[in-house]
């Protein structure tokens, strides 16, 4: 019998599809489930850019266009970052893809070799890992600590520099925490790496969802944009999740290099679907506005309510909108604690470990559900409590 490439042993998953699947199957048998465990937004893609979609549709968009985007949303794209980051970026430094996830592969593929060093953020986006293994470099774990507010030393940074070091993955607000970097310690980031042979791929593709100070990105220091992919999208923003729409802001020589990966993988993307982001760009932002101070809410409320739950204790995250509470007052470990909660109180949600060994002892909450949702599924977790209390 044929066998698959030794390599495919060396991706990833993400978890939350997997209980998404077991939580469907609860469902599919009579039980009601409350679904905290995904994190896409719960809102409607905003009417104007679904009427832009469909006019691109009905205009006859259906056909291939540039592989890396059309020049109308790769202007939008890079007069966006200009207001939102304060930064100068040409059109030619854009590339569109079929969503965010892309430039993760295309990034760390077309800057690291077999052997080569990738520090990334543990705990993090479990596709970090999965990538920096599957093209056979050496994934190099940072701490994000509870302690730090959910952001990680730069000294520990430092620490985990060597020769071999190629790429360094920032992700501020970040998933699964909620946390942000301090300016003061992007700007220790910027002095420690500058000088440095080394490419930074930083993931904002949260940075619209913060509820107190703006976060910054490391392109605003000198000498950090020349050497940085900004990942940024359209999916958390606007709620476009399905529509797969990202891009990526980097130097021309890695440009060219990920539109020529572009070219060998998915040619381009779907004309229609750049229509809608040019009308999101563009378009009112009333809709950004309203979705995040809705999360504000449930940000608040579902803090103070874990904060109830016997054995658990919740940080207040700065964006995204996931709560990462410690659990290790329950005694029990957030595996077994998420698998109880999702089969016992029929709450859904994600073990700590989905996104690293650092995130060992805590369990991650998307508080993108309605309020009364979160609230009921809370009230589950106390009254199952009893468990461990």
């Amino acid at each position: 019998m044929p066998q698959l490439a030794e390599s495919l042993n060396r991706l990833g998953t993400e978890t939350a599809f997997e209980v998404l699947a077991r939580a469907k199957a609860l469902e599919a048998s009579g039980r009601r489930i409350i679904h905290l465990q995904i994190g896409e937004p719960d809102f409607t893609t905003p009417r104007h850019i679904i009427d832009a979609g469909r006019k691109a549709w009905a205009d006859g968009e259906t056909h291939y266009c540039a592989a890396p985007g059309l020049p109308v949303l790769r202007e939008a794209c890079a007069a966006h970052l200009s207001r939102h980051r304060g930064l100068e970026i040409d059109p030619g430094n854009v590339v569109v893809a079929p969503g965010a996830k892309p430039f993760l592969f295309f990034g760390v593929l077309a800057t690291c070799n077999p052997g080569d060093e990738v520090i990334y953020p543990n705990p993090g986006f479990p596709i970090y890992e999965s990538v920096i293994k599957w093209a056979g470099a050496t994934p190099v774990p940072l701490p994000i600590t509870e302690d730090r507010d959910f952001a990680f030393s730069v000294d520990d940074l430092a620490e985990r520099l060597t020769p071999r070091t190629k790429l360094v993955i920032l992700n501020s607000p970040a998933n699964p925490t909620g946390g942000v970097i301090p300016r003061d310690d992007l700007r220790q980031i910027a002095d420690l790496l500058r000088d440095r042979d080394v490419v930074i791929l930083s993931d904002e593709i949260y940075s619209r969802i913060y509820y107190e100070d703006r976060p910054e990105s490391i392109t605003q220091f000198p000498g950090m944009v020349e050497k940085t992919i900004i990942l940024d999208g359209f999916s958390k923003t606007y709620s476009m999740t399905g529509w797969r729409l990202g891009y990526g802001v980097m130097p021309k020589w890695l440009a060219d290099a990920v539109n020529l990966m572009t070219v060998n993988s998915n040619s381009c993307t779907a004309s229609f679907t750049q229509r809608a982001g040019i009308a999101a760009l563009e378009g009112p932002q009333d809709s950004v506005t309203m979705m995040v101070g809705e999360f504000k809410k449930r940000r608040d409320a579902i803090v103070a309510a874990l904060n109830t739950v016997p054995g658990f204790r919740c940080s207040v995250p700065a964006g995204a909108f996931y709560a990462f509470p410690n659990v290790t007052g329950t005694k029990m470990s957030s595996k077994d604690l998420a698998d109880f909660l999702l089969t016992t109180a029929g709450v859904a949600c994600l073990n700590g470990t989905a996104f690293g060994k650092h995130g060992d002892g805590f369990l991650r909450f998307s508080y993108a559900n309605s309020l009364e949702n979160i609230l009921e599924a809370v009230d589950r977790i106390k009254k199952a409590s009893a468990r461990w209390a």
